[in-house]
């Protein structure tokens, strides 16, 4: 079964939490304009996950799911979604918690450990490379343009696709526009900091926020583990919530 609820975050904004399962928390954060129903719930990933023993508590980013979408600028500080996350653990009350994410989900959740925000027990980051973290401002400049020029991309056009899972997700493009101004570069020596186990898993086509490979070998103690697919294929593959719930069951 699953269950969603509302809390407010550090400036009031009301944010969408779903939670499966019973056990050890897990917090898992989704990707760009995406939700926790697309990336985990809809392809069965929380669910393995959670068989495992954990409970799978995931959040919507606000201007996703059925997260709030204030058009306000001022709502939109510099790293918003570490903030609101932060907010998450707080509100829950968590103080041994795995944290993991997927795309802008793995970003925000390096972006909070290795910024000295949270300190999860272990960590796990999909479709992410060091480019997504390093470079984010090229990655940004795609998606403003997705959006500025939503009403005039023409299919073949390289934003195409984009535009399309924008529209059948219907995001507001005011709110999610003030927020990509929100996600600054990370300084890959701070990875450095990012001292627990963690998985980087990505797919095997998967080269839209660089290289995984170069991202695990930056990182103190990772596991790198591939699966099938390209970005936007990899997370509606068994596969990722499979290797997802394989590495939960080590020892840690």
């Amino acid at each position: 079964m699953m269950t969603t609820e509302h809390f407010e975050s550090f400036d009031g904004t009301r944010l969408a939490l779903h939670r499966m399962g019973e056990g050890a928390p897990f917090v898992l954060l989704h990707g760009l304009f995406s939700s926790a129903e697309m990336n985990w719930i809809k392809f069965g990933h929380a669910e393995r996950i959670a068989a495992m023993g954990y409970e799978v508590l995931m959040l919507d980013f606000r201007v996703h799911g059925d997260s709030e979408a204030p058009q306000d600028r001022g709502r939109y500080p510099e790293n918003v979604l570490v903030r609101d996350v932060a907010a998450l653990i707080n509100y829950l009350g968590l103080d041994k918690y795995d944290l993991g994410g997927f795309s802008l989900g793995a970003r925000t959740s390096l972006h909070t450990v290795a910024n000295g925000v949270l300190e999860p027990r272990r960590l796990v980051t999909g479709g992410m490379g060091t480019a997504g973290l390093g470079e984010w401002a090229k990655r940004s400049a795609f998606f403003k343009r997705v959006i500025d020029d939503f009403d005039s991309i023409e299919r073949g056009d390289p934003a195409y696709f984009s535009m399309q899972f924008l529209k059948s997700q219907g995001t507001d493009r005011v709110a999610a526009r003030h927020l990509l101004d929100t996600m600054p570069d990370l300084d890959l020596a701070k990875l450095a900091n990012v001292t627990m186990p963690t998985l980087v898993v990505c797919g095997d086509e998967d080269r839209d926020n660089g290289s995984a490979e170069e991202l695990a070998r930056l990182l103190p103690r990772a596991d790198y583990v591939e699966v099938p697919g390209t970005h936007m294929g990899s997370v509606t593959k068994p596969e990722l919530g499979i290797a997802i719930a394989d590495w939960l069951g080590r020892p840690a």
